[in-house]
C-alpha cells in the first residue's frame, strides 16, 4: 500500500503537480486568447449596454478571467523560478486569486439569473445573501504553507482542507440554487400561467447553458472536494483545486459570451390553428395577434393565428440581445 506521507511519494507528487500545472496553464491560455475579441469589443466601446447592471455584470466577468490568469502565472513562477523567492507570499496570492475566480464564476451565473427574473427584489436579496456567505469562506485567510526546495522550487507542505472543502461544497450548492431558479422561471412559470408553447431559441440556449455549466462545475468541484476530504498529503489535497477553478471560469465565461453575442434574428412566431372565420387584427397585452384567412380550393377554408408572446425576461441589458419589432405592428384597430 502506498504511503502517501513518505518523502519519496511527496517529491514524486510535487513533480506531477508541476507538470500538471503547466498543462493547465497552456489550456487556459488557449481559451483566454481565442476569446480576446470579445474583451476588446467591450473595452473599446463597440458593445452598447441597455441594462443598468450590465456594466457591473461585466466587471465580475473580467475580474474572474484575469484573476485566474494571474493565479496560474503565479503558480508557474513559483514552480519554475531558478532562484529562491518568498513562496509563502506567492502562494497566498495564488490561493486567494484562484478561490476568488471560483466565487466570481458563481456570481456571473447568478447575474444571468437576476436578468431572467427581471431583477425581482426577492431573488436579488436571496442571491446576495448566498454570495456573502460564499465569500466569507473564500476570504478565510491563508490556508496553505509553501517552502522553497532547490530541486523543485516552491512546494506545498501544508493545506487546511477543512475550509477549502467547505468552500467548494458551498460553490456546488450555490450553483444548484441558481440552476433551480433559472429552470423555474424558464420552464415552470410559463406552464403554470398557461402560456407555455414551443420554447424559443433564447430560452433553449439559457436552459441548456445553465445545465452544461452546472454539470461541468459540479463534476470538477466534486473531484476536488473528494481529494481534500481524503487528505492523502499536502499536494494531493489541492492538486485538483486548479482544474476546478479553470473549469468553472471557462464555462461561466462562455455562458456570458454566448448570451451577449446572441443575435435575435427576429420575432419568433408560434402558429396555432383556429376555427373562427373573418380577419381581425388586434393588439393585446400578450403580444400582437392577427388572424389571417388563407383561401383554398374545394371550398376548404384554412385559417391560421400567428402571435408572439412577450416573456417577462429582461435580457436587453446583455450587449447583443436587442429587441426587434415586427412589420405587422403597423396594423391598427
Amino acid at each position: 500500500m502506498v504511503n502517501w506521507k513518505s518523502e519519496e511519494v511527496i517529491q514524486m507528487d510535487s513533480m506531477i503537480f508541476m507538470r500538471f500545472m503547466h498543462a493547465l496553464l497552456g489550456l487556459y491560455l488557449w481559451e483566454f486568447f481565442i476569446s480576446l475579441g470579445f474583451d476588446w469589443a467591450v473595452m473599446t466601446g463597440k458593445t452598447r449596454f441597455r441594462w443598468p447592471l450590465a456594466r457591473t455584470f461585466l466587471i465580475f466577468y473580467f475580474a474572474g478571467r484575469y484573476l485566474l490568469l494571474f493565479a496560474l502565472i503565479g503558480i508557474a513562477v513559483a514552480l519554475d523560478t531558478p532562484s529562491e523567492i518568498n513562496c509563502q507570499a506567492l502562494y497566498a496570492f495564488n490561493q486567494l486569486a484562484g478561490n476568488a475566480a471560483v466565487g466570481l464564476a458563481s456570481i456571473n451565473l447568478s447575474f444571468r439569473t437576476v436578468a431572467i427574473w427581471s431583477q425581482n427584489i426577492w431573488v436579488v436579496i436571496l442571491l446576495v445573501l448566498i454570495i456573502i456567505g460564499h465569500w466569507s469562506l473564500i476570504l478565510q485567510g491563508i490556508l496553505l504553507t509553501a517552502v522553497w526546495r532547490p530541486s523543485i522550487g516552491c512546494a506545498i507542505t501544508y493545506s487546511d482542507t477543512t475550509i477549502l472543502a467547505a468552500t467548494f461544497i458551498y460553490s456546488m450548492c450555490f450553483d444548484f440554487v441558481v440552476l433551480c431558479l433559472s429552470a423555474y422561471k424558464l420552464a415552470w412559470t410559463p406552464m403554470r400561467s398557461g402560456t407555455n408553447g414551443a420554447p424559443t431559441r433564447l430560452v433553449r440556449m439559457l436552459f441548456s447553458d445553465g445545465l452544461i455549466y452546472f454539470f461541468i462545475a459540479f463534476g470538477s468541484n466534486v473531484i476536488a472536494t473528494i481529494m481534500m476530504v481524503l487528505d492523502l498529503n499536502a499536494i494531493m489535497s489541492v492538486i485538483f483545486n486548479v482544474p476546478a477553478a479553470i473549469a468553472s471560469t471557462i464555462v461561466a465565461s462562455r455562458v456570458v459570451r454566448r448570451l451577449t453575442n446572441f443575435q435575435r434574428s427576429g420575432l419568433e412566431m408560434i402558429s396555432l390553428p383556429r376555427e373562427i372565420s373573418g380577419a381581425a387584427y388586434k393588439n393585446t397585452n400578450a403580444g400582437l395577434s392577427n388572424s389571417v384567412n388563407a383561401p383554398s380550393t374545394a371550398g376548404i377554408h384554412v385559417e391560421m393565428d400567428t402571435f408572439t408572446h412577450a416573456a417577462n425576461i429582461d435580457l436587453e441589458g446583455y450587449p447583443g440581445v436587442r429587441r426587434t419589432t415586427s412589420s405587422a405592428a403597423s396594423y391598427r384597430t
